[in-house]
């Protein structure tokens, strides 16, 4: 799943490539992406322009004049840039025609991503973006703050990290890499933290994020970038999917477990 840094590197990359492109079609192939009536989506899209793309958590929100294109990538999603006389693939679902004669494809083969126009005073009343918290980067994060959320919680820190309402953009991968970082259990309950415990995740989280970023993200298996970007960061995963292999700061062995549902990786003596 693209988590903050791959959907911040999305936003980099489409920013150099489609901006102020004029659209002539959309092109909807699955329409269950889309939120917004298919009419009114296309006839607003349809000679319009992008002129910015931003990033709320991991939001992308495409600026057109007087709407955003709000984009969820979901578990699976890319773009794709394609000369359009080139066929249509597998899995691309929704494709925006530009007066270049090139396209920008949507590409799902879960076909989880989602779709939505707002007017642009209607941004933060979008349900997704107006139940965002703090992102990593963001100096509002703060141990205060986190304390705040956390302290009353009888759910594992792992699950709280990938609490979108607390902390924006945070996703497994990285949550996993942050309580390695902090020498925070994945298991110890929110209840349990310390301040102190706070400000460990709050620098981590900062620290980690910003690192991912400048690497272009992280490129496994099951999120690859389309744009011509491969992520770097999976060079310095120290415990996501490092499960079996001697731990870097103290050679116990990296485990794996399922908390709630998801995936997690950490070093038992390190995350005590």
């Amino acid at each position: 799943m693209p988590e903050i840094a791959e959907v911040e590197t999305v936003r980099n990359t489409l920013k150099k490539r489609i901006l102020g492109k004029k659209i002539k079609d959309v092109n909807i192939i699955y329409s269950k992406i889309i939120e917004t009536d298919l009419n009114e989506f296309k006839n607003i899209l349809i000679g319009n322009t992008f002129s910015n793309i931003k990033r709320i958590g991991k939001y992308l929100i495409f600026e057109l004049d007087e709407h955003y294109l709000i984009s969820h990538l979901r578990m699976e999603g890319k773009y794709f840039l394609k000369n359009s006389e080139e066929p249509i693939a597998k899995h691309e679902h929704i494709i925006f025609t530009f007066t270049d004669n090139t396209d920008l494809r949507y590409h799902d083969t879960r076909k989880f991503g989602r779709m939505a126009l707002v007017l642009k005073e209607h941004l933060y009343d979008y349900e997704g973006i107006k139940k965002q918290g703090i992102e990593p980067i963001d100096d509002k994060l703060t141990k205060e703050y986190l304390f705040d959320k956390f302290k009353k919680k009888m759910l594992p820190m792992k699950t709280l990290l990938l609490d979108q309402t607390i902390i924006s953009g945070l996703g497994n991968i990285y949550a996993d890499e942050v309580l390695f970082d902090a020498q925070v259990s994945p298991f110890k309950l929110g209840k349990d933290i310390t301040l102190e415990e706070c400000e460990k995740i709050k620098n981590a989280s900062k620290k980690i994020i910003l690192k991912a970023i400048s690497e272009g993200g992280t490129t496994i298996r099951s999120y690859t970038s389309s744009l011509g970007v491969t992520g770097r960061f999976q060079q310095y995963l120290k415990v996501h999917k490092q499960e079996g292999k001697p731990c870097i700061e103290c050679g116990s062995i990296i485990k794996k477990a399922k908390i709630n549902g998801r995936s997690t990786y950490y070093c038992e003596n390190c995350q005590k």
